[in-house]
Parts: structure tokens; sequence; C-alpha cells
């Protein structure tokens, strides 16, 4: 196992000794309201760090932001092979879904593919995060469910996992189960962390968390943009879950979302994906690097845009899908009454500075 491999560089601040820079703000008027701290870290396979703003030492739980490397065991294991998994189910192993009646139609298929059922989901109940098919459900006067989880997709694929593997499905969630195991393994290799020794957690949908630098998930994003140096069963799973997500990108969020939005202008050269708290992540094949960021105070509008731009700056992004995606490089602050009165705006800290090899 590698150790960490993002020791403390010597421009970089140390965790605690400095502040996050405000990498965004939100203007009403002509008047900064709010604004938004954070770190950002964009990563070559090698672990050199290309470009870093703030602390990316620090650590920090990746959230959903890491679930495309989280669905590798769903398909090294042979059981997306084993139940007939395509694009659409692969993306849900990968998703934060918002609950539409396509997302959960898919959700159940991939169940009854593996001879599963939603009563054996241990993510909870969750109203669907879109409000139409929020709304929906309540005219129906059905409660929500499990299967409306935003992360009902990659437990599909967990509970699918298992059941190829042979193993019992409950408890699937439990640290000891060997499905958290097999994650866990693959994290570990993916970003570089012993993570025997890292904090841990509860995520939302009640799998384990572990904590791991900014650089780290950055890393890991980075293998799966370039993975040339794991395994060939490796670089296989990795080949076909970016295949999967570039072809499907409202499975991987929904309707008018941001992740969605900027996987169907950009394609495959451009994956990205949300999670919890502010983080995001990308993973661009085209430059063969890793992109992970973390707002301070968890807001995911600032955590959105400052992807965006890290995009621009990249230039992962052709000019054809920067016009395509204008409203998303300059949002506009609405009211209730459709008026325009604000925006918000990326600072000049988030402004690249190279590092070089750790």
């Amino acid at each position: 196992m590698d150790d960490l491999i993002m020791p403390h560089h010597p421009d970089l601040p140390a965790t605690g000794e400095t502040a996050n820079p405000v990498l965004v703000e939100v203007i009403r008027g002509s008047f900064v309201e709010s604004r938004h701290r954070g770190a950002i870290a964009v990563v070559a396979p090698d672990g050199t760090v290309v470009h870093a703003i703030g602390d990316v030492t620090r650590e920090m739980f990746p959230r959903s932001a890491i679930k495309p490397v989280q669905a590798l065991p769903l398909v090294e294991s042979g059981a997306a092979d084993a139940f007939g998994f395509g694009d659409v189910e692969i993306a849900l192993a990968c998703a934060s879904h918002l609950g539409e009646e396509r997302h959960v139609s898919a959700v159940r298929e991939m169940l009854q593919r593996a001879g599963a059922n939603p009563e054996q989901f241990e993510c909870g109940a969750q109203p669907p995060s879109s409000a139409p098919a929020a709304q929906n459900l309540a005219k129906a006067d059905a409660p929500p469910h499990a299967i409306h989880n935003n992360c009902s997709g990659k437990h599909a694929g967990m509970i699918a996992t298992a059941l190829h593997k042979g193993e019992v499905v409950d408890g699937y969630t439990r640290i000891t189960h060997p499905v958290q195991q097999r994650v866990l393994g693959v994290f570990e290799s993916m970003t570089g962390c012993d993570l025997g020794r890292a904090p841990r957690g509860t995520d939302g949908c009640s799998v384990p968390v572990w904590a791991m630098p900014l650089g780290n998930l950055a890393l890991a994003m980075a293998r799966m943009a370039d993975p040339s140096d794991q395994p060939e069963s490796r670089q296989a799973a990795v080949t076909r879950i970016r295949a999967a997500m570039a072809a499907q990108p409202f499975y991987i969020h929904g309707s008018d979302a941001f992740g969605t939005d900027v996987i169907a202008a950009a394609g495959p050269d451009v994956l990205v994906k949300g999670g919890a708290e502010g983080v995001y992540a990308a993973i661009l094949p085209a430059l063969g690097l890793g992109v992970a960021l973390k707002i301070d105070d968890g807001a995911s509008r600032a955590a959105e845009l400052a992807m965006i731009h890290t995009l621009h700056q990249l230039d992962a992004l052709t000019a054809e899908q920067r016009t395509i995606l204008t409203d998303r490089l300059h949002p506009v602050q609405t009211n209730w009454s459709g008026k325009d009165v604000g925006e918000l705006r990326p600072t000049t800290a988030l402004t690249f500075q190279s590092y070089g090899d750790l």
C-alpha cells in the first residue's frame, strides 16, 4: 500500500495554519453578500500535484463524489456482466439521482435482474430530490421509499455484487461485510491512502465513509482518467464506467442538474460527480488528470461554480461547450418574481499555480 502521496508542500499552508481562500462570492446588486472558502487539487496519475489552491492536504470526507470509484467492484467482480447490466445500470451505480420516474424504474429493473427487491435496501427512505417527482408522489398519497433515495442505484449495485458472490445481503452496509471490505480495498488502491488509520464515519445512505486528503481524492480521479498503471482488469472496469457515465448523463444526476448538463455538453472527456457538503470531483481522460474540490461551508452552489471555472482554466471545455454551459459559467441570482438580482462569481483566488512533483 502506498503512503499518503500528499505530504506537506512548502508553498502550501499546513492544516490549521491558514484559512483556505475565498473562491466564490455571491453578489446581490453590487454588494458581496456571501463568501465561500475552499480548496482545489488537480493531480496526475503518478501523484504529481499539477495545480493546487488552498490546503489540499487537509482531510475531508469525499461523500458521493467518489461513487465512480465505489462502483468498480460491481464491474470487476463480474456481477455487472452476470446480470446483464448496461450503461444505464452502471451509470446508476455511480449516481446521486433525483428520484425521477426514469431513475426509479431503472433501479427497480436492476434489482429484478439481480433477483433482489427494494425491501433489501439499507439506504433509508428519502423523498425524491426532484420537486416534480416529490409532488407526484404526494399527489399519489404514496410515502417515500428507499428506492427514491439518491443512492439507490449504488445500493442496487452493491446488492447485486453480494448476490453474484454468493454472500448474504443482510448487513451489506456494515464495514465488516465483504461488500464494504471490497470497496475499502479499491479506495485504498485508487487513493493511495492507508484508510485503516483514517477517520471514519457513516454516509447519508448508511455505508461507511473514510476521510482522506483532498489531493488523494483527486489522485483517485486521475487514476480513473488514466488507469494505464493499473491491472488489466481494473483498466477494463474503469473504461466501462467512464463509457457508461458519458453515455447516460441523465442517470448520473437528472433533469437540469449541474453534473448532467456538464457531461451532456462535454461527453467522455469531462466526467464530473458531486457529493454532499460542497465536494466535487472530475475525471478528465483527455488530459489524464483528476480534480477534487471542497467548499469549506458545504455550499453546493459554490462547488458547482468552482468546478466549472476549474474546467475552464484547464481548457477542458471547448468554445462550443462553454457556450452551451454559459448559464453554469455565469449563474444569475433571481428572485421569486423572476427578476435578476445578482450573480455568483469566482474570485481572483480561483487562479491556478503549479507545484510540480511532490
